[in-house]
């Protein structure tokens, strides 16, 4: 059973920075990809962004030019780098990874006061 171990998220003020983290149980190469969703209270699950072995990116709209998804090859980790945040980001953020089944993290909550 794969395990993803989220961290990093936390309170910030709008315009701020946060930084998360997923650190799988297993290497990061032996998923075909990675991301991060989130879900905000009464809203539906929705995809922020994604990042294949092949190191292509994928983001929702309404985070391009703010987030920035990537991987530490030295830390097997994949990091989601969130920048100029707005109340509307807040949110519990789940890490997934993906091979022949898909596997999903615990949450971490990013909450952005206004």
């Amino acid at each position: 059973q794969v395990q993803l171990v989220e961290s990093g998220g936390g309170l910030v003020e709008a315009g701020g920075s946060l930084r998360l983290s997923c650190a799988p149980s297993r290497s990061i190469f032996s998923f075909i990809v990675m991301g991060w969703y989130r879900q905000a209270p009464g809203k539906q699950r929705e995809l922020v962004a994604e990042i294949t072995s092949g190191a292509n990116s994928n983001y929702a709209d309404s985070v391009k030019g703010r987030f920035t998804i990537s991987r530490d090859d030295a830390k097997n980790t994949v990091d989601l780098q969130m920048n100029s945040l707005k109340p509307e980001d807040t949110a519990l953020y789940y890490c997934t990874a993906a091979s022949s089944d898909l596997y999903w993290g615990q949450g971490t909550q990013v909450t952005v006061s206004s």
